[in-house]
């Protein structure tokens, strides 16, 4: 059980293979199914009154 096993993560790496002893992406986040039906609380930002231009004066 060493290098030349396939069936080991060691022998997977010497042989230079994959499998489930040596998954290819070994960094793969899991994620979970509450985590992706869950949605994050946005918050709104309070209403703006618009702005009024300013008056214009009249022509002299």
């Amino acid at each position: 059980m060493g290098r030349g096993d396939r069936k080991t993560a060691k022998g997977k790496t010497a042989i230079r293979s994959y499998g489930n002893a040596r998954p290819h992406s070994a960094t793969k986040a899991v994620v979970t199914k509450s985590a992706v039906t869950a949605k994050p609380a946005v918050k709104k930002a309070a209403p703006v009154a618009a702005k009024k231009a300013p008056a214009k004066k009249p022509a002299a």
